[in-house]
């Protein structure tokens, strides 16, 4: 079954330049083996709605879907017969597609074990993060996932610092904070919403409330980037992209039991 997350995004800069909002987003959970999904929606097909196995699991616009993350899995040992693989994205909305960050989720007995953050910058890079313990026992909301930032996203910020994943993942919602640090400047970033199946009219109602999709998320980081222009914060230039197209985690605080 294919799911709609109506959910809230909030992001807020620290540091000598300060600057938050808040946004509803729509978010799908996308179980690739269902072939259930509402008239509003398709996989691999133009509709109102999308999700393209191309645009995702791989390099930019040459992604192989859920066999990718599959892979991924399976060299560094875990136990992927008994996972299932689902992915977390914004779908393309009639032929925008923009995506700042997706997850591929991966769950064990339906608890969460790794995940994996495919970040995209508005510049055509791409960069995934790999996020686990390395016995692949579930990740707790308190376990707090650091890896090194290795791709730039945002030209007010440098490749320098560590991102720090928290998520909970469970039968009723969604709940992720990334907290970018980097001494005394960072962002905090969460992606909070129900988990509820996809309807046609639950779709709907998201074209309406929040209208043109990919376009409008386009359209709110500019508009969040001119105020920081305008507040003054330092413009860096684009350096090259990434050379690795993954990465794994490189340390993860446990829950304290």
């Amino acid at each position: 079954m294919m799911e709609h997350i109506q959910s809230q995004s909030f992001h807020a800069r620290r540091g000598a330049i300060k600057n938050a909002f808040r946004y509803g987003v729509d978010y799908v959970l996308c179980d690739p083996a269902s072939t259930s999904l509402p008239f509003l929606l398709s996989r691999n097909r133009f509709n109102l709605f999308s999700v393209w196995d191309h645009k995702h699991g791989g390099a930019v616009n040459q992604g192989r879907g859920v066999d990718w993350f599959r892979e991924i899995l399976q060299e560094r040992g875990a136990p992927v017969s008994e996972m299932r693989l689902l992915l977390l994205t914004q779908p393309s909305f009639l032929w925008a597609h923009f995506n700042p960050v997706s997850f591929w989720i991966a769950l064990k007995d339906g608890q969460l074990v790794a995940f994996v953050a495919e970040v995209n910058n508005t510049f055509g890079d791409r960069h995934c993060y790999f996020c686990a313990h390395d016995d692949f026992r579930p990740i707790l909301k308190s376990d707090r996932i650091s890896a090194a930032k290795l791709m730039h996203v945002s030209p007010f910020q440098k490749i320098l610092g560590q991102y720090f994943f928290n998520f909970e993942f469970t039968d009723s919602k969604i709940d992720i904070r990334i907290s970018f640090e980097n001494g005394d400047e960072g962002v905090l970033a969460t992606l909070t919403g129900p988990r509820r199946p996809a309807s046609s009219a639950s779709l709907l109602w998201a074209a309406i409330r929040r209208p043109f999709g990919a376009l409008r998320v386009l359209t709110l980081i500019h508009w969040q980037a001119l105020k920081l222009y305008v507040k003054k914060a330092p413009f860096l230039k684009k350096p090259p992209g990434p050379d690795l197209l993954i990465s794994n985690s490189t340390s993860v605080e446990a829950a304290s039991k």
